[in-house]
């Protein structure tokens, strides 16, 4: 048996990518300083895997910006507009859009994780070709220090994510095919043994469309000279693709035995005894420990029933979802620590699990025993339970949060906030100036006190205020400079939470997030963000949101309990959220927003499953905003995803006011929300995540499309999401030609 896995992060122990694809785009640096970073970047991580114990290692999983991206442009995938442009400036230009240039490609969740991917874009009649000898050169660089795997994303998976005006992307199938079989034919050619072919298509509900299509893939692709092909799904059992799976002609199948456990048993009475089996062991998605002894159970019933020469021990996905290591964290307690695995520790159970199905159990002893403690002692911790807080959960049943119907708080809503038509607001944060960034970093360090800090921030939201009264904005935000990140600000201040120093991982290019740990059960001990809040309110006469995460988002967001129903964490979240939300009315807020950009990104994969998630997702909602009076008007948030197969449950949430996405997709979301009784919408017209700075004249014309499509009354303008990202440079002008843009429809609608 032969330890590997499928991916590992590529963002460095100290984000090294992410600041220097920074100081690439900011100019300070050339592109072979860039190229060099990411070379060392890639040896350090063959090193790690290496050194951990792994027989093969991944190569071509590296990327300076998104995996789907790189395999479009591999195979020629690159729209018109960006035709005038080579290399990594044409790439960066495809996702990020560049000043006075084209608009970057849309940008969506990797299935139903936080990891964003962008949308390759086809044309009728596509012309595909081998463009790019990237995955070679990484294989190439990779073996020169032992045995390594390219990795590739799968045909049907990178069609299935594609978009195309007017005809199926599938379609494309058999013109793409040529493309994949010719890099298969380059990599055996460099003596390439194994190919890993990544289609996590498979882990959604099987289809005619999509089975045909993989059938017809693999069954293209099994011919002529190439690498042995092992065939990868993961995030969801294989369940109605396993029969397809089973009979495709690869060499081996990856099995996620940790979201896919019950394809153990089917597998192995369904794939042929001489394919190979990686089977996916240690989570890849979460940070706990590996059970060592279940799993070397697991892999011991495989190992009963096959020859254990064809069997690789894995992670269930790409580590790329968790981050690097441990060794970063010194202020977690050191119980809470022992239940951890981070990507480099996960590296070490892997190769501690081969070490003992090969070996026998008896070789692992040691490390046996201590996973046993880790098991017992985690289960029995005082630190996961709380009975009161338990108690109180309970005690919330339909009638915590009932409202009046929309048409009713409409009418008091209304009158008491006397906004215009057309309204224009934010999303919620505001630029983090340097300034910003030196103050918490001080903080930190302790050169900066709490009372300092405190200063530091009330100026930041004076400035924000006044900028935006400036500016022209209807309806104004603090700017949120005192949170690093929607979440894990949250986590902070949330009992059964904790925090960590350096466990960043990847979300989309140089953007890296640190998903809080949800060990235990949750309260809220004191307010969260009443103070600073009601000290924006103080600064102006217009009304100002109180900004909040909601609690499937915080759910989704952070690294979650594991020991108990997603259900019954989500609640708990729904129930401190609603304490705050409350707070926030008691102190003169007149709009609260509660965000959950996360909705979408939630939805289980199987589709069996959605029914009962978006029921307590919904409940979970309405419990946290349930507790205010009809004038109180509560805002959502959403972004970047897939809205048409769960707009009932969005219209469930009865939110006063939803903000979507929509500038990146030109607005093609609202051929969805038109067609819901949603009450009222902002659609994103301002694409926050490229660096172009939209004109007047632009977003006017977004303006007008969403007129078109819903009721002008019902209509707010805003950004497509938060503004953190962003420099005040650019959101200035950007924001003037927002409100110069709804005055101008405003006065052609009046």
């Amino acid at each position: 048996m032969q330890a590997t896995t499928l991916g590992y992060p590529r963002i460095g122990r100290a984000r090294d990518l992410k600041r220097a694809l920074e100081s690439f785009w900011a100019g300070d640096i050339s592109e072979a300083e860039l190229e060099a970073t990411a070379h060392r970047l890639r040896a350090l991580a063959r090193e790690t895997q290496r050194s951990a114990g792994l027989a093969i290692v991944p190569s071509g999983d590296f990327s300076f910006y998104d995996h789907v991206l790189d395999t479009a442009i591999a195979v020629g995938i690159v729209p018109e507009r960006f035709a005038g442009l080579a290399g990594l400036r044409r790439a960066f230009a495809m996702a990020r859009g560049e000043k006075g240039g084209p608009a970057p490609l849309e940008m969506t969740k990797w299935f139903d994780t936080n990891y964003h991917h962008l949308v390759p874009e086809l044309t009728r009649g596509q012309r595909f070709h081998l463009a790019d000898a990237a995955p070679l050169l990484a294989y190439r660089e990779a073996r020169a220090g032992g045995p390594a795997r390219p990795v590739l994303l799968g045909p049907v998976t990178l069609l299935h994510l594609s978009k195309a005006s007017g005809f199926d992307p599938l379609e494309a199938l058999d013109d793409l095919l040529p493309a994949y079989a010719s890099l298969l034919r380059s990599l055996g050619e460099a003596d390439c043994e194994w190919v890993q072919i990544d289609e996590p298509v498979l882990a959604l509900d099987a289809t005619e469309r999509v089975q045909n299509s993989i059938d017809r893939a693999y069954g293209a692709l099994a011919l002529g000279p190439r690498p042995k092909l092992l065939l990868t799904s993961y995030f969801a059992p294989l369940g109605d693709n396993l029969d397809l799976v089973a009979r495709l002609p690869v060499d081996g199948v990856h099995l996620d035995l940790v979201h896919g456990r019950a394809d153990l048993e089917p597998a192995l009475a369904k794939i042929p005894a001489d394919k190979f089996l990686s089977l996916g062991v240690v989570d890849g998605r979460n940070i706990w420990r590996c059970d060592l002894r279940r799993a070397l159970a697991t892999i011991r019933t495989v190992a009963d029933k096959r020859d254990s020469s064809r069997l690789f021990i894995a992670p269930s996905c790409s580590l790329l979802h968790v981050p690097v290591s441990l060794a970063r964290e010194h202020k977690l307690g050191s119980e809470l620590k022992s239940w951890l695995a981070f990507a480099d520790e996960k590296l070490a159970e892997i190769a501690t699990l081969a070490k003992g199905a090969v070996y026998g159990a008896g070789a692992i002893e040691q490390e046996l025993r201590v996973s046993d403690l880790v098991v017992a002692g985690r289960a029995a911790s005082p630190l996961v339970r709380n009975d009161a807080i338990r108690s109180r959960v309970q005690s919330f049943d339909s009638g915590a949060w009932g409202r009046p119907a929309y048409a009713k708080r409409a009418t008091t809503q209304r009158a008491a906030l006397a906004l215009p038509l057309l309204p224009t607001t934010t999303i919620g944060s505001f630029p983090q100036t340097d300034e910003i960034r030196h103050a918490r970093a001080a903080l930190r360090r302790g050169t900066l006190d709490a009372a300092g800090y405190a200063s530091a921030m009330r100026d930041a939201v004076a400035y924000t205020v006044a900028a935006q009264e400036a500016i022209g904005l209807d309806v104004l935000v603090h700017g949120e400079p005192e949170r690093n990140d929607m979440v894990e600000f949250f986590g902070e201040q949330l009992d059964g939470f904790a925090v960590t120093e350096a466990g960043w991982v990847q979300s989309y290019g140089s953007r890296c997030v640190k998903p809080p740990i949800l060990y235990g059960d949750v309260q809220r001990p004191r307010p969260m963000t009443v103070e600073l809040a009601v000290y924006a309110q103080s600064l102006s006469k217009k009304p100002v949101k109180g900004m909040l995460t909601g609690p499937v988002t915080i759910l989704k967001w952070s690294f979650v309990r594991d020991d108990q129903p997603l259900e019954a964490t989500c609640r708990q979240i729904s129930v401190a959220i609603r304490d705050e939300v409350v707070d926030l009315e008691k102190a003169g807020l007149r709009i609260v927003q509660v965000d959950e950009a996360a909705l979408r990104e939630a939805l289980p994969l199987k589709a069996a499953q959605r029914a009962n998630f978006l029921r307590w997702a919904v409940e979970s909602f309405r419990i946290a905003t349930g507790g205010v009076a009809d004038a109180t008007q509560i805002h959502t948030h959403m972004c970047y995803s897939e809205f048409s197969d769960i707009m009932e449950a969005i219209e469930a949430l009865d939110a006063d006011v939803i903000s979507i996405e929509a500038a990146r997709s030109d607005m093609s979301i609202l051929a969805s929300v038109a067609n819901h009784r949603l009450n009222e919408v902002g659609p994103g017209v301002y694409d926050i995540h490229s660096p172009r700075v939209p004109d007047e004249a632009e977003l006017a014309g977004r303006i007008r499309t969403a007129v078109r499509s819903y009721a002008p009354e019902r209509l707010w303008v805003n950004p497509d999401c938060g503004l953190k990202t962003r420099a005040w440079r650019d959101v200035d002008p950007a924001l003037r030609a927002l409100v110069a843009a709804a005055k101008t429809v405003r006065s052609e609608l009046t």
